[in-house]
């Protein structure tokens, strides 16, 4: 059994705390008898032990705590196993279980006193959040272990034909979710947005650079990269791969806000041969004036706009026609984004769009994720005849 085993813990200053795990079996408790001894509220005199598993890893034992010990905020009922970056609750104390790594401080605190009585936690206080379950994960996913996407047709509103793909970027991994909005929910609590954006990107880059037919693809940014130098060097390089398809980046509606750096994006885009496209838009607010400002080359309405958007009042309708007219002036493509019926399709070919992406045109199509070239996906749906 390899002893290099840590719990790590952070203090009340914020700084990180590492106690040794020695021998086994490992106490954690109020009791001073304890390898580990914590005063925090809810903690019971003898709370729960750590011991060896043949498979080589630890496994915890709750000793019938009166609150309760908790792995990836999942309550324990009698033991299991643990692996390397598992978040612990012992009750309200939050630990991580950490392998030895030469650039930690090893601390052990002292015995505490601890009262005599346990005291009962409400069932509604919620556990503390110092850490996050299946970190360890997250850092594979992002070196590609786990990624996948999917691409969705961009097709002609009039004749249907495909003008470009979007990629929708998924995860894969066994210990994560697969929603992106779960996974950059959790990268949030990481700081590490910008990282897991750049991770999906080029992995579809990649792809559809592998089918060598120089198409055109859409592809979504994290508001928090939007302006960084290194997301702009990073297109400019994928721009001279040999078969790299034609770049559309989408510039999510809370970076368009800032209109003084969007006309620089504009202009380094520009330098790079990349195009940009405002997604979402409608969504929150028109941003009517960034648009006037700097016009993007595609403006993508959101989807919001166009559901049921044959069966809305005549003045929503006209709302969402004066806008169409508005981008096409500023020479924006308008897309409509989400048509899933024909009437739908049909509302939209009138107002002026001239693109149109939906489950009517071509629902996602999942692709191989190890850099294989994907099937193509099904055509889409023709129009209708007149």
């Amino acid at each position: 059994m390899d002893a290099d085993w840590f719990l790590e813990t952070v203090a009340a200053d914020g700084s990180r705390l590492m106690h040794e795990i020695g021998s086994l079996p490992y106490r954690v408790g109020r009791d001073p008898a304890n390898d580990l001894v914590e005063a925090t509220m809810g903690l019971s005199r003898r709370h729960a032990e750590l011991g060896a598993d043949i498979s080589g890893r630890l496994r915890l034992t709750d000793l019938d705590s009166t609150n309760g010990s908790f792995v990836n905020r999942q309550r324990v009922h009698g033991s299991v196993l643990l692996a390397d970056d598992d978040v612990i609750h012992f009750a309200q104390a939050e630990f991580r279980i950490r392998r030895r790594d030469d650039g930690l401080t090893i601390l052990q605190r002292a015995p505490a006193g601890d009262g005599e009585r346990t005291l009962l936690v409400a069932p509604g206080r919620a556990l503390s959040e110092n850490f996050v379950p299946h970190e360890r994960e997250f850092k594979e996913l992002l070196r590609g272990q786990g990624l996948s996407g999917a691409l969705q047709p961009i097709v002609d509103m009039r004749t249907r034909t495909l003008q470009a793909y979007e990629w929708l970027g998924r995860g894969r991994h066994p210990e994560l979710p697969q929603s992106p909005i779960h996974l950059f929910h959790m990268a949030a609590r990481l700081g590490r947005e910008s990282e897991l954006s750049q991770a999906f990107r080029e992995l579809g880059i990649r792809i559809v650079a592998a089918r060598g037919e120089g198409t055109t693809l859409f592809v979504n940014t994290h508001p928090k990269e939007t302006f960084d130098e290194g997301f702009l060097q990073t297109l400019a390089r994928v721009q001279e791969q040999p078969g790299a398809p034609r770049l559309v980046v989408e510039v999510h509606e809370t970076a368009v806000m800032e209109v003084a750096r969007m006309k620089e994006l504009a202009a380094r885009l520009e330098g790079i041969g990349v195009r940009f496209a405002y997604d979402d838009f409608g969504a929150g607010q028109a941003r009517l004036n960034e648009l006037g400002e700097v016009p993007a080359h595609f403006v993508k309405f959101d989807m919001g706009l166009i559901r049921g958007i044959d069966l809305a009042s005549e003045r929503k309708q006209k709302v969402v026609a004066d806008l169409v007219r508005l981008v096409t002036e500023l020479g924006s493509v308008p897309l409509a984004e989400g048509v899933e019926t024909e009437a739908e399709a049909e509302i939209c070919r009138q107002m002026g769009f001239q693109l149109v992406q939906g489950y009517l045109t071509g629902k996602p199509v999942p692709v191989d994720a190890s850099g294989a070239a994907p099937a193509p996906p099904p055509s889409p749906v023709p129009p209708p005849k007149a």
